[in-house]
């Protein structure tokens, strides 16, 4: 099933997010519409900030079961080093727009992995709008983009946003931001000294330091867009990209008596955590200081999921992955919490983030989505 190209006009966002001239100056966001023989009564949309999801594993399973979906492309596909949120949201509102003018009755957006915290933005301010810039202070007008709001919300293996789960992630036992070998044993969660287990003390120890590390990355941020600006309006500064060592070391990937699930101590890929925790091409490696700010920062970027979709009013399901390696139990309360009696809340054991090798978890996903969805947004 190869489906229909989608290709939407968007919002212009600034010169350098992307090195294409054509793009620059022709913005256009992409997607993969699988939707032949299905009705009219509804269309799913599943979007990631910076993943392909044109490839989605749900696209050829929903089409099957005669719902439409749209797998879409945020601008920033692939390229997250350049990626602000808020115009993320716009590039959501493109693609929900363009499936109301097809005359599909309602719509329902997929939150899949970090896509959860995007679709939650883009539903918070649809309903009511509040956004005018972005956090470096850019006009990124979100009023005037007039988003229409989906009539529900289907997260799958959502994670809390990418602000939450890097902090979480960042090596506490970084010293020196420019030095990748620069380490503090005593806040190393690979060092066999401190186990594991770990103790409660130590766990404390290093998500302190964790939140202290996300947030001088963001003090610096903040200080060069100020060094920028003193620069004055004819200087060649507007932005600069840096990277951001050592970002796979969550306590809870190592010690597994931490919110226990069923999980593995591995990464999502399989591989040794560590070897992942150095690697090049890694979570967040790659940044700009104004990317930081909108996507990154725990202080600054609007992508909190749980605090998104409290701000909404529409059905809410959630489906969880009980061995997700990057989910776990407390994200999974935040969420319950965060959408009250509006929500129900399914547990898949047998599975962890990536169902790709157990198509019957992905069937029974599709099956859960239509049947909640003919039950509940009828």
């Amino acid at each position: 099933m190869l489906g229909t190209l989608v290709v939407l006009d968007t919002d212009r966002g600034s010169a350098t997010e992307t090195r294409s001239g054509i793009q620059a100056t022709n913005p256009k966001v992409f997607g993969r519409l699988a939707a032949q023989d299905c009705a009219k009564d509804i269309a799913f949309l599943v979007a990631h900030p910076a993943n392909n999801f044109m490839n989605h594993y749900l696209l050829e399973p929903m089409q099957r079961r005669g719902k439409a979906i749209l797998g879409l492309n945020t601008r920033y596909s692939n390229n997250e080093a350049f990626l602000i949120m808020e115009r993320a949201v716009q590039d959501v509102g493109r693609g929900v727009r363009f499936l109301r003018d097809q005359g599909y009755k309602r719509v329902c957006l997929i939150g899949n992995s970090g896509g959860a915290s995007l679709t939650c933005f883009f539903q918070s301010q649809a309903e009511k709008p509040t956004v005018r810039t972005a956090p470096d202070g850019q006009a990124v007008d979100l009023v005037a983009s007039s988003l229409m709001p989906a009539d529900g919300i289907a997260l799958i293996a959502a994670h809390q946003g990418r602000p939450l789960v890097l902090t979480d992630r960042l090596d506490a036992a970084v010293t020196d931001e420019r030095d990748i070998l620069a380490t503090d044993p005593e806040l190393d969660i690979f060092n066999p000294d401190h186990g594991p287990p770990f103790t409660a003390e130590f766990v404390a120890k290093v998500r302190t330091a964790q939140l202290a590390r996300n947030r001088r990355i963001t003090a610096w941020c903040k200080g060069r867009l100020a060094q920028f600006a003193r620069l004055g309006p004819e200087q060649p500064l507007s932005d600069e990209a840096f990277i951001v060592n050592r970002t796979l070391a969550d306590p809870r990937y190592v010690d597994l008596s931490l919110e226990p699930s069923g999980r593995s101590a591995t990464t999502t890929l399989g591989k040794p955590l560590a070897d992942d925790n150095y690697a090049a091409n890694g979570t967040a490696r790659l940044s700009t200081v104004r990317s930081w700010l909108s996507q990154w920062s725990i202080d600054c970027s609007m992508a909190d999921g749980p605090k998104r979709v409290a701000e909404t009013t529409v059905p809410v399901t959630n489906i969880n992955f009980m061995q997700d390696e990057i989910v776990f139990p407390s994200d999974m309360r935040k969420w319950r919490s965060a959408v009250g009696n509006r929500g129900e809340h399914h547990d898949i054991d047998g599975c962890g983030h990536y169902p790709m090798t157990k198509p019957h978890v992905i069937e029974k996903v599709a099956d859960m989505l239509v049947e909640w969805s003919s039950r509940v947004l009828a």
